[in-house]
């Protein structure tokens, strides 16, 4: 059986005297799309911090594909793509160039980078715009850029931190079906980070994150019973509706 495309067992986190997590596990597979669900403050960004090294983990194991972060992070972090919620293209460059240069970073050849941003925008519904600048896109294309930018070096594991944020309606769901169809296709592993209840399918791997600690797992049909999953979020944090608007 392969390893899963990311496994994290009892990580823990402290800022200062703040815990910001506290002995958090989780599993992503191959090919399967994980809901990381959490209002601002629970934890989602830090642990987001922690499976891309911009934080060490010092406690508990973060795998990835099998490789141990902190002893093989080279081969760990070559199959991850990020999608953070900050933007992290080149606004005055084309697409074309934007995801050329993610791929020479990659030690992908400059042909190779090409055919693949080519599929990959194609999958996108964004052929046609490979040599628009970035800067000229709508907010949910420019998103499905960051996508494609995560993707050209053929990750196994995708993290997506609050990616729609900011976008309308319908950019949000356009993004959201983007994802979902890239781990059919692909067979990539995604944790995707929200508050936005709508984006969850009752299907969908559920880790409900908050303060720092793992309050549940399962499909989000599980977890909700016979309630509505908003509300069921709502009954295991003792939140109200407004906190989590």
């Amino acid at each position: 059986m392969s390893a899963p495309a990311l496994s994290v067992a009892g990580v823990s986190h402290d800022f200062g005297r703040v815990r910001a997590l506290a002995d958090v596990s989780l599993s992503v597979d191959r090919g399967q799309f994980v809901a990381l669900v959490g209002v601002n403050g629970a934890g989602k960004t830090t642990l987001f911090s922690l499976v891309t090294r911009l934080y060490d983990n010092v406690t508990g194991s973060i795998r990835i594909c099998g490789h141990d972060l902190r002893r093989a992070p080279a081969q760990a972090l070559a199959r991850i793509g990020v999608v953070f919620q900050s933007r992290a293209v080149d606004f005055d460059l084309t697409v074309r160039q934007n995801l050329a240069y993610h791929g020479a970073l990659h030690g992908m050849s400059r042909a190779e980078t090409d055919a693949r941003a080519r599929a990959l925008l194609a999958r996108m519904d964004l052929a046609d715009r490979i040599d628009a600048r970035v800067g000229a896109l709508s907010g949910g294309q420019l998103r499905r850029v960051e996508i494609a930018r995560a993707l050209i070096h053929t990750p196994r594991l995708l993290l997506l931190d609050e990616a729609t944020v900011g976008l309308d309606v319908r950019s949000r769901a356009d993004v959201v079906a983007t994802v979902r169809r890239l781990v059919a296709e692909e067979g990539v592993g995604v944790l995707w980070a929200t508050h936005l209840f709508d984006e969850i399918a009752p299907d969908d791997a559920v880790v409900l994150l908050h303060r720092g600690e793992v309050l549940a797992r399962g499909t989000a049909g599980e977890i909700a019973g016979d309630r509505d999953f908003a509300d069921a979020f709502l009954a295991r944090t003792g939140l109200s509706a407004g906190d989590v608007a």
